[in-house]
């Protein structure tokens, strides 16, 4: 596996950052996750869904 440059994990480090976040939000987040995520985060739309994804695993392995 090749090594991470800096810019590569810094993104993974804000996409973990936004997946931690948004497992632990209630669930009555009253506007679209991805843009939300892109605000509060500063996230292209692939690290949205990327987050999102990592959310849901973060969530079912917390059951």
């Amino acid at each position: 596996m090749a090594d991470l440059t800096p810019p590569e994990h810094e993104h993974s480090a804000i996409v973990e950052q936004a997946a931690r976040w948004y497992a632990v939000t209630p669930r009555d987040i009253n506007q679209p996750v991805v843009p939300l995520l892109r605000e509060r985060f500063g996230l292209s739309p692939l690290q949205a869904c990327e987050a999102i994804k990592m959310a849901q695993l973060i969530r079912a392995r917390s059951l």
